[in-house]
């Protein structure tokens, strides 16, 4: 997200009106929800074709010939289509249904790396990864006997690009790496990445899960192999998440499960397996969510990202700002190019603690290492609390967070 954006021209008290859950209370305060990079919140529309499908179009889709299981096939499909254009793909069939980026990132180390990883190749991450973007790739490297190497980072949470140069040989097979930091908002240089991975051959994955509800994101243009992305980031569903992958790659690469739909026959002797993308959607999936998730990706479209992004921009520049402004509070974070995440510590306050005040106060903000241990390591920290800000949050919640954040300093 750049700090040159213009200023936001949405009507945000309209949206909010289309977000249920944000008119309550919590602890006798009105709520101001500020864990949106942990998960945001679903608008209504998505809510209401959840209901709809489980209501008047329930069935099983693909295999079915009867008018329901037509419906909800050719509803799920459309889904795909609009995904596939969503990310810029080169055809639906690049588009592969997952239970979110974490399972994305594991089919591609236990599928592609089971296949093309070998002993002594090398598997290339950043410091900033989530543990999903780890665990994965160690785990794997440690079968086949494959090296996991770091790309540094600086002070201000960027990645140093001459380092990373330093590392990618003609050993690296993958370099994995995520679009935008869960925990520092920095939005990593994907083309320049992208460009010296593919010097040497390596194939490239990026965890997309901070970024698609903020960034531009065009596959094709990235030239990446593989893209993971959440729906619950981006105003959809839990539980659900999408796999892109190039063709030519996807179709060398095994199934990384057995079950329905991913066969073409079945014989206790041998099984022929589906084409893509089915060979990698064992099973019956989470169709009413599928459904459900098109309109979350309606909703991102008729805003557009670039007001989202000026909106969420503003808001980002304004609580720094404000949190600058109080003593003993460090921000961990501030590259040039953030998505809006504020990580920040209080000097002689627990992050856990800090988080509970909050909470008294009707403010939800996350805080622990957020699934980033090594990057908390690496500041030498044990954890941080997290203010993430969305579309529908607004400025007067910022200045009544960062008044709250005051109050609660003084009293401790």
């Amino acid at each position: 997200m750049s700090n040159t954006l213009t200023k936001s021209t949405l009507d945000i008290n309209k949206i909010r009106q289309e977000f249920p859950i944000l008119d309550q209370q919590v602890n006798g305060k009105p709520l101001i929800y500020l864990d949106n990079a942990a998960t945001n919140q679903k608008p209504l529309r998505v809510i209401d074709a959840l209901s709809r499908h489980y209501k008047v179009d329930n069935a099983n889709i693909h295999r079915g010939i009867h008018t329901l299981a037509e419906r909800s096939t050719a509803a799920f499909e459309e889904t795909r289509k609009i995904i596939a254009e969503f990310i810029g793909a080169n055809e639906v069939e690049e588009v592969i249904f997952t239970k979110g980026t974490s399972e994305s990132i594991n089919l591609v180390a236990s599928s592609w790396g089971r296949k093309f990883l070998n002993e002594g190749d090398e598997v290339l991450i950043s410091t900033m990864e989530h543990h999903s973007n780890i665990v994965p790739w160690q785990m794997i490297c440690e079968e086949k006997g494959a090296t996991l190497r770091v790309i540094p980072i600086d002070a201000n949470g960027d990645i140093i690009l001459e380092e990373a140069e330093k590392l990618i040989s003609d050993k690296t097979k993958m370099v994995a790496f995520n679009h935008a930091s869960n925990s520092l908002g920095t939005v990593n240089p994907v083309k320049a990445l992208v460009e010296m991975a593919k010097k040497v051959g390596a194939k490239v994955l990026v965890d997309g899960a901070q970024a698609t509800s903020h960034l531009p994101v065009n596959v094709k243009e990235l030239n990446v192999d593989f893209y993971a992305l959440s729906a619950h980031k981006m105003y959809g569903p839990t539980g659900l998440g999408v796999l892109y992958g190039k063709r030519d790659i996807l179709e060398k690469m095994p199934p990384y499960q057995g079950g329905g739909e991913m066969i073409k026959d079945v014989s206790f002797e041998k099984t022929t397996y589906n084409d893509i993308p089915y060979k990698f959607e064992a099973g019956t999936p989470d169709i009413a969510n599928v459904i459900a998730f098109k309109e979350a990706v309606h909703f991102i479209n008729e805003l557009g990202k670039e007001n989202i992004a000026a909106h969420e921009n503003e808001l980002l520049k304004h609580a720094t700002a404000l949190l600058k402004d109080i003593d003993r509070v460090k921000i961990y974070g501030e590259a040039k190019q953030k998505v809006a995440v504020l990580s920040f510590g209080v000097e002689g306050i627990h992050h856990f603690d800090l988080g509970m005040w909050m909470d008294a106060k009707g403010i939800a903000v996350r805080t622990g290492h957020h699934c980033t241990q090594p990057l908390m390591d690496h500041f030498c920290i044990e954890g941080t609390t997290r203010a993430s800000f969305s579309v529908y949050n607004t400025i007067e919640e910022v200045d009544q967070f960062a008044a709250a954040f005051k109050d609660i300093i003084k009293k401790f």
